[in-house]
């Protein structure tokens, strides 16, 4: 950040009195601007005994496969938005179920949740985030080929919770050193 978005003037990277970490504050109007995490919400959407994956039409990642999943917008839950990140990059109709993982991801500056749904149908139309939507098996799933280590840990944990006929809430954290 360089200008201040009340004033237009510029910014200087401080600790504002009584703060412990820098922010983006105008010496002109006295605004500190925060910075804080974004949210991103998903789904793991289940028809049968396989998972819905979207291979992503853009970057970053482009080709890799993903949940359904992107950034929250202001002025909706994290259900809505869970909802409509799986219409907007599958068309999947689903019903939502529990949330199920939120994954730290302290160098993107996100947090990642993802919620249980179930398909109502097979239908899938990708939106234009998605080359190709699939579903897929647990012995299917194209490991090696997955966008994000938070959708890998999710998808571990959704396949172990199956498998011991018992889901729970998960957390954890993705930490990875910036490329070059």
């Amino acid at each position: 950040m360089k200008f201040c978005s009340v004033c237009g003037q510029s910014v200087e990277l401080t600790i504002p009195a009584g703060d412990n970490r820098p922010r983006h504050c105008c010496a002109h109007c006295g605004t500190i601007h925060y910075q804080n995490p974004r949210m991103v919400i998903g789904t793991i959407p289940v028809w049968g005994d396989r998972v819905l994956l979207c291979r992503r039409a853009i970057e970053p990642r482009y080709g890799f496969w993903t949940l359904p999943a992107g950034f929250m917008e202001n002025g909706e839950t994290t259900a809505e938005g869970a909802a409509r990140e799986t219409m907007e990059e599958a068309g999947a109709r689903i019903e939502l179920g529990d949330a199920f993982s939120m994954v730290d991801v302290p160098q993107a500056e996100q947090v990642h949740l993802f919620f249980r749904a179930t398909m109502l149908d097979d239908r899938l139309d990708p939106g234009p985030e998605s080359l190709e939507v699939r579903l897929f098996t647990e012995e299917s799933i194209p490991w090696d080929s997955i966008a994000f280590g938070t959708v890998t840990r999710t998808l571990r944990w959704f396949f172990e919770d199956r498998s011991a006929g018992e889901f729970r809430m998960h957390t954890g954290e993705v930490r990875y050193r910036p490329r070059d």
